[in-house]
């Protein structure tokens, strides 16, 4: 996901952030993309200030409640949510179309479980940076 290219043609460097979506919105957040398949509990639209709510990018709902955010499972959950990332292209291509439309240059991927490092949300950032890095 690179947002258009300059005047001289390089595309700038997208930052890729992560966020817990009841976390306060800021400017720096850039685009914010809620990235989880339920929509985060008590939150409203407006206090969340989701641009894009990408649910097909998110683990499927058989993996998500395999993993119920039991720690000792986070190893096979990263294995598997990254093939459930490579056999969902379309939905990463369709998700890297409207960043760049937006012309962000930060995109915040939004989540809701409480743990900040064994979540979905980390698992698609590393895959994320994994594919750029291939290109």
């Amino acid at each position: 996901m690179h947002p258009h290219p300059d005047e001289t043609g390089r595309r700038p460097v997208m930052k890729l952030e992560l966020k817990r979506a009841y976390d306060s919105p800021a400017a720096s957040d850039g685009m914010r993309v809620l990235v989880d398949r339920l929509w985060p509990r008590g939150l409203s639209k407006a206090t969340g200030r989701i641009d894009v709510w990408a649910k097909d990018i998110a683990p499927s709902a058989d993996l998500r409640r395999w993993y119920g955010h039991e720690p000792e499972k986070w190893p096979e959950f990263r294995r598997r949510y990254q093939e459930e990332l490579k056999a969902n292209a379309s939905a990463l291509t369709e998700l890297a179309a409207r960043v760049a439309d937006s012309g962000a240059d930060t995109i915040t991927l939004l989540f809701g479980a409480k743990d900040a490092t064994r979540n979905n949300a980390v698992v698609l950032k590393e895959y994320l940076h994994t594919q750029l890095r291939s290109r």
